[in-house]
């Protein structure tokens, strides 16, 4: 059975390992504050779920999702992430996380910095623009009517298709994007962004997508 280890379980993390755990999948939750403060989300979730310390949950991992503030992503475990594919579900937000001159100007983005900090791993980035609590109530079976699209962007395409089986087996249609350059389409501001759109319409709010300056 595939292992999902999750770094960071908050409001993305928790309902991304209901999803997990919904559809057959163990899961290994960790947070910054320790694994005595998952219990509740623990025992929610059954025996197919437990809590770790982020390296052990790094370890475990078959797949991985990374999905805690930006700022903290220096404590993102490096080494027990090698070779993995790694969803990244971060967001930047110059209030919460300080200003990054990299991504105010333009130079790179969020998803690239992933891969940075991850140098031997597969960055695959997913599941930054939806409102959390909309990752359970939106999930439709394939084939519904207007189901909402959710990108996968990577470099990689073995990791890229990976993760876009997954959100299609959690209930969207994916949309694969390359590189992992491209991500600033889906970030903050832009028109895809937390908008509830099938896989054709968000295409077109990728393609419609202009970059914006933070000072």
């Amino acid at each position: 059975m595939t292992t999902i280890g999750f770094i960071g379980s908050g409001h993305i993390g928790s309902q991304l390992a209901r999803l997990a755990v919904a559809h057959g999948y163990d899961v290994v939750l960790s947070n910054s504050r320790g694994p005595a403060t998952l219990s509740t989300l623990v025992d929610e979730l059954g025996p197919h779920a437990r809590a770790a310390t982020p390296d052990e949950a790094a370890a475990a991992a078959d797949l991985a999702v990374v999905t805690v503030p930006f700022r903290a992503l220096p404590a993102v475990p490096v080494e027990p992430l090698a070779g993995k594919v790694v969803i990244d579900t971060e967001n930047y937000y110059p209030q919460r996380d300080g200003h990054i001159t990299e991504l105010d100007e333009q130079r790179s983005t969020v998803s690239e910095l992933v891969q940075r900090h991850l140098p031997t791993s597969k960055v695959v980035k997913a599941f930054n623009h939806i409102i959390y609590a909309e990752l359970t109530s939106d999930a439709r079976p394939a084939g519904t009517p207007r189901r909402r699209g959710l990108v996968a962007i990577s470099d990689d395409d073995e990791a890229r298709a990976r993760v876009a089986a997954l959100i299609d087996e959690f209930g969207f249609d994916p949309v694969e994007v390359s590189p992992l350059s491209e991500g600033w389409r889906i970030e903050r501001e832009t028109p895809g962004y937390v908008a509830r759109r099938t896989a054709d319409e968000l295409r077109a709010d990728l393609a419609a997508a202009e970059r914006h300056r933070d000072s």
